[in-house]
């Protein structure tokens, strides 16, 4: 029998995003018997203040878990800062965990498939992250439930203790030290230029996570599973995103899938094909953006 992983939400002040992802996770099966972390984070001043308070009151009252621990930070460390430290205090005491941020919605057998990819792939160390989202692609000839490949997703993801340790957070390190051609495979040959996020970090333009931890990944030769089809939705387009990496609202029209039972692949290396159509979707998806653009601004 597979031993159900730790559930770690990271929230802020969306009281109405916190809510309806609760409520998707408490469809799920094995929620009654998992162990649930919370992570609020702290408010700025007296404009956040209110809705921080609101969300704590809510998830002070939680029930439908086998058992809940809420981390109240004292101060605001921002997103980016309170997903890294959270990550290190669960793996000093979990060696496996999933992670949710507070503007997502999962499928009832999200924590199903992610619980049997994390066992799945427990003493196969190529493998370094699981995701629970997929892009909207149509690999529905695939004859495996999921896929492996280079890039890191992070809208509902998991890993394992002796993989996360390997995080490291230096943009400095990396722009001195890769190659163009490396480079080059980091932005899936360059079909969309995530080493940028790198860049404005170093910048202080921007102040995120997430691309790191693809970083360390991708440095270390790691692999990524992800669902054929979307087992999580991102719900948070609004006045409080931040750092969203592909913030489009048709990813909304995402459709769950229903299965209950995944078959995984067995061959750990990235697979060609499917690697071949998200290259396509995210070049495809940039040109429409720069057309609107040059709509919005030009015409």
């Amino acid at each position: 029998m597979i031993k159900l992983s730790p559930v770690v939400i990271f929230c802020y002040q969306r009281i109405k995003k916190t809510k309806l992802l609760i409520n998707s996770l408490l469809k799920n099966d094995e929620s009654k018997d998992t162990i649930l972390y919370i992570f609020s984070d702290g408010y700025i001043d007296n404009s956040d203040k209110f809705n921080v308070k609101k969300v704590r009151k809510y998830i002070s009252k939680l029930k439908g878990f086998k058992k809940i621990i809420i981390i109240e930070r004292k101060k605001n460390l921002g997103l980016s800062n309170n997903i890294i430290s959270g990550a290190n205090y669960i793996f000093k005491k979990h060696n496996k965990a999933i992670f949710l941020e507070d503007d997502l919605l999962v499928s009832k057998n999200f924590l199903n498939f992610m619980n049997y990819s994390l066992d799945f792939y427990f003493s196969k160390k190529e493998v370094w992250h699981i995701s629970g989202w997929n892009y909207n692609i149509d690999i529905s000839n695939e004859k495996y439930d999921g896929f492996l490949w280079r890039v890191m997703n992070c809208w509902g993801w998991a890993t394992w203790r002796d993989r996360w340790k390997f995080f490291i957070k230096n943009p400095k390190l990396i722009t001195n030290k890769w190659s163009k051609k490396k480079i080059k495979e980091f932005n899936l040959d360059n079909s969309y230029n995530f080493f940028s996020q790198i860049t404005r970090n170093q910048e202080n333009i921007i102040n995120t996570w997430a691309v790191f931890w693809y970083a360390s990944i991708f440095d270390n030769k790691g692999l990524c599973l992800n669902p054929k089809v979307s087992l999580t939705k991102n719900n948070g387009f609004d006045e409080f995103s931040s750092n969203s990496f592909f913030n489009d609202k048709k990813n909304l029209n995402f459709k769950f899938t229903s299965k209950k039972i995944f078959k995984l692949p067995i061959l750990l290396r990235e697979n060609d094909y499917v690697v071949d159509q998200i290259k396509t979707f995210l070049k495809n998806n940039f040109l429409k953006r720069f057309c609107q653009f040059i709509k919005r601004f030009f015409l």
